[in-house]
């Protein structure tokens, strides 16, 4: 049973009431004070006080203060009249339970007010935030497409200078074709006017005498007419077209890749928009889609925590993508969460089945973040085994490759230090 303080004083002004309580050598920090309109409570363990208050008072702007032994309250009236006593005459104990029970339902409704009040204007400066960002983007695009408008209207400027450049040297070409052509004429001209000249008398050829080389003679000219000229020399350019082998029909990952595209596809319609929460959202805020490309630039320009946001709010919408855990990942990553990084990376690795080659990459991110969240935890077993399977979807990939390295040789390194 506790203790029941009666020693206390008080004094009263038309507009407040000033009362004074001695803790009786308790620690400040083990005082608890309950304060309603028509009731005050003080649990300093093993004593008790509380009062049933003879008017209601202004519980919001009243005040305590701890210190030296002591509590002072003000309590300032709802009402500026003077009480004729400090609590309220013939209560009895149903209804000191009633003023208790209605001070705590009040209290809770408070709370309960304050902390809807809270999550509104927290959702409003989520929504301008939202809004100055998609002003901050509407602006870069159009200076964007300023600048390549400017740019199409100079390529088109330098196209029609080229263009108006080959024309004259066309039409610098083409004079000299013109005077050439009325120089032949001229000279066609003048020799038509000339008179035909006679033939002139040939000699006749000295045929060979016969004797034993007549039909040598024949056959060798026969043979120098019928050698035809030599061909000229080139090159010939022979492409082949890339022979490409089938896969073999029990290699092949047919059945998987149809299943992740179904998943896919069942994803992309599992939507959560009905939800009361929220009706106030904007359309393209209900689009998973546009809320994870908006938390991409926010990542971009290392405002994490905003990114956050935008991937939860696309996750509370829709919570079958698995990138949205992996993007949420790299926000923990830059954030220090390194338990919420492990977590979503899991997730996304439980939504990216079954492993097909459209997925790899994926999976290679999520093992290589999770990885990088267990060695900053200094579990390095557990980091190099994620390292392990991300090499074995990408083991071409160098930095991958030195990064497990590394871990290999702190591992080697811890072992050697515990074994001395």
């Amino acid at each position: 049973m506790p203790v029941r303080v009666s020693e206390f004083s008080w004094q009263q002004t038309p507009a407040a009431v000033f009362l004074s309580l001695p803790l009786r050598g308790v620690c400040v920090r083990d005082a608890d004070v309950f304060c309603g309109e028509s009731y005050l409570k003080v649990n300093f363990s093993p004593f008790l006080f509380e009062v049933f208050l003879y008017a209601p008072i202004d519980d919001g702007n009243s005040k305590a203060k701890i210190g030296n032994d002591m509590i002072l309250f003000t309590l300032y009236k709802k009402e500026p009249v003077m009480w004729e006593t400090l609590s309220m005459p013939g209560v009895n104990k149903e209804m000191m339970q009633r003023i208790r029970e209605k001070s705590i339902q009040q209290a809770q409704e408070k709370a309960k007010e304050a902390t809807e009040a809270k999550s509104a204007a927290k959702r409003e400066d989520q929504r301008y935030t939202l809004g100055v960002m998609m002003k901050i983007e509407e602006e870069e695009r159009k200076k964007i497409e300023d600048m390549k408008e400017n740019e199409r209207k100079q390529a088109t400027r330098e196209l029609e200078a080229w263009k108006e450049s080959q024309r004259q040297a066309e039409e610098r070409k083409r004079i000299p074709r013109k005077e050439k052509c009325q120089r032949g004429k001229q000279a066609e001209e003048k020799g038509a006017l000339k008179p035909p000249s006679l033939p002139r008398k040939v000699p006749p050829a000295r045929l060979p005498e016969r004797g034993r080389n007549w039909e040598n003679i024949f056959s060798e000219k026969l043979k120098e007419d019928s050698i035809p000229a030599p061909r000229s020399a080139g090159s010939i350019q022979i492409s082949f077209t890339p022979r490409v082998f089938p896969t073999a029909l029990r290699e092949s990952q047919v059945a998987e890749e149809e299943e992740w595209l179904h998943k896919q596809a069942e994803a992309r319609r599992a939507m959560s928009t009905d939800l009361p929460e929220f009706c106030d959202l904007k359309e393209e805020e209900k689009n998973p889609d546009w809320l994870k490309e908006k938390g991409n630039k926010l990542f971009a320009t290392e405002n994490y925590l905003a990114a956050v946001d935008a991937y939860n709010l696309a996750i509370r919408l829709n919570s079958k993508i698995p990138l949205l855990y992996l993007n949420r990942a790299a926000c923990h990553l830059k954030l220090k969460n390194l338990h919420k990084a492990i977590e979503d990376s899991s997730k996304a690795l439980e939504l990216l089945t079954p492993p097909v080659s459209d997925n790899a990459n994926a999976r290679m991110k999520a093992h290589v973040r999770r990885g990088t969240a267990f060695c900053q935890l200094e579990l390095y077993v557990e980091g190099l085994q994620d390292y392990e399977a991300a090499l074995k979807i990408d083991p071409a990939n160098t930095v991958v490759q030195n990064d497990a390295e590394k871990i290999r040789n702190i591992i080697q390194g811890t072992g050697l230090k515990s074994q001395d």
